[in-house]
């Protein structure tokens, strides 16, 4: 679990990097000032599109040694791939309660992920109310995903109608890493910073910068910004 004062994380995600130089590009954001770097994970079950698996994920890490993978697992069998992922690297897992047919089960998937050594997270898609995440999986957890655009492919349209999760989270879970992935960038990463995220996952936004160093800097300053607001009515002024 994270301490009381959660950090600015950024987590640049591979979905906007070169497939073709994905080790040079993950070493390349590490340099540039990123903690972690996003590892989105489909089977095209859960989501119709296939990524990357336990097999790239090595070879990242092979290559990178010193990455931290935060891997968003977009599948429809979350425990099926703890073990594997464990296996090649991963540094923190992500499932989605939308994939368990009983999201009760998701204690013991949090279980599971935590006897590998990994962070455990649990992510909600935009059409999945915040009371989703229980008080007692909220606190079993290392972090909570709100996704602000639907699962499956990048390039989508930040969802500011997300945002108020991000609020109603942090609230109940004020030590919790809470990140949000999905179109932000700099004109969307400051109402997230404000609503009480700590983690901003952004690709294009990085990848594509002509000053990785600064943008990634820039976000760490909004969310040391807007964390005067958390926990407040100011969380969701101006959205």
């Amino acid at each position: 679990m994270c301490g009381s004062h959660p950090r600015p994380i950024i987590s640049p995600s591979v979905l906007a990097s070169d497939f073709g130089q994905l080790s040079s590009e993950v070493q390349r954001m590490m340099d540039e000032g990123a903690e972690w770097v996003h590892m989105d994970v489909m089977d095209g079950h859960f989501v119709p599109n296939i990524t990357m698996g336990p097999p790239v994920l090595a070879s990242v890490y092979k290559t990178v040694p010193n990455v931290f993978m935060d891997c968003h697992m977009m599948v429809a069998d979350p425990a099926a791939w703890v073990k594997p992922v464990a296996e090649a690297g991963g540094k923190s897992y992500t499932f989605h309660i939308e994939a368990l047919t009983d999201p009760a089960k998701a204690h013991e998937v949090v279980e599971l992920i935590h006897s590998t050594g990994m962070r455990a997270a649990v992510a909600i898609s935009p059409d999945t109310p915040s009371s989703a995440i229980t008080d007692a999986l909220g606190n079993s957890v290392d972090m909570l995903l709100v996704m602000t655009v639907v699962p499956g492919k990048g390039g989508q349209k930040f969802i500011a109608s997300c945002v108020p999760k991000v609020a109603e989270l942090r609230t109940r879970f004020p030590k919790v890493d809470i990140q949000v992935d999905g179109g932000v960038g700099p004109g969307t990463v400051g109402c997230c910073a404000k609503a009480g995220s700590n983690v901003i996952v952004a690709g294009t936004a990085l990848f594509g910068a002509e000053n990785p160093k600064s943008v990634i800097q820039d976000f760490k300053d909004k969310i040391e910004e807007g964390r005067s607001s958390w926990g407040t009515e100011k969380a969701l002024e101006g959205l």
